[in-house]
């Protein structure tokens, strides 16, 4: 057994219908890592995520959380998880930062278990955390895409998870501000111990943040660090990612 193991994905394989959407997975992820999940559209990205989150169940293989099989893993509190879709409040929604980021407690608590003001400074702490404390009595609507999605990262860390996952988070975030959303989640990672996992299409940022890179198109076409994946793109022609290779680096040029 392997206590650093946060994640384990072995060999699995997921269809929709009569189309397989995953196949033949294998990777894990080891506490303190900051993966990268990266792929064109189409190649399962988002499948995988809602296979770990059990959303869903593979045809074939296996996967471990925390070294328990999924199946049997009941402490879903040591996850948190912010799609890409989470930061589209608009500007009449009737929630204040600080009750959003509160929301996250319910989980732990309880649906019908009042929140005390040792919860209100937890919020607090988390906002601070992503640099948002100064706008906890601000409407959540009023914020900037950006900014929600700190918001939705603070109401994952009020919880305290030890794994991090993000569908796309940069989604809606004004081009000026990715860097700098980037770094947040590299400090999270670095001064906070979380374990992260990011589904993204921004190669060239993710290489400079994260610690290891996974590249998909319905199976694994890469899995190590920036600095081996900086070392096989470099070289052409590269038998490691075939056609995959093409598609990357077009998403590089779009992106």
């Amino acid at each position: 057994m392997n206590e650093q193991q946060v994640v384990e994905v072995k060999n699995v394989s997921f269809k929709y219908e009569k189309e397989w959407a995953v196949e033949q997975v294998d990777f894990s992820i080891d506490k303190g890592q900051f993966l990268g999940l990266v792929g064109p559209n189409g190649s399962g990205k988002t499948t995988l995520v809602n296979l770990i989150l059990g959303l869903i169940k593979p045809n074939k293989g296996s996967i471990q959380l925390f070294n328990q099989p999924l199946k049997h893993f009941k402490d879903w509190r040591e996850i948190g998880y912010v799609s890409q879709t989470s930061n589209s409040f608009n500007s009449g929604f009737p929630a204040s930062v600080l009750e959003v980021v509160r929301s996250g407690l319910v989980s732990r608590l309880g649906m019908f278990r009042f929140l005390k003001r040792e919860h209100t400074q937890k919020a607090l702490e988390a906002l601070k955390i992503v640099e948002m404390e100064e706008f906890a009595k601000s409407n959540i609507g009023e914020l900037s895409g950006g900014q929600q999605q700190r918001v939705l990262i603070a109401r994952s860390l009020v919880s305290a998870p030890s794994l991090l996952i993000l569908d796309e988070p940069t989604v809606g975030i004004d081009e000026k501000h990715v860097t700098a959303f980037y770094e947040l989640l590299a400090r999270l990672n670095k001064n906070h111990g979380i374990t992260l996992l990011m589904i993204t299409h921004d190669i060239a940022t993710i290489t400079e943040h994260a610690t290891h890179l996974v590249f998909m198109n319905r199976t694994i076409r890469f899995h190590g660090t920036p600095e081996e994946y900086n070392q096989y793109n470099g070289n052409e022609p590269n038998p490691i990612y075939g056609h995959m290779h093409q598609q990357l680096n077009h998403m590089e040029v779009m992106s």
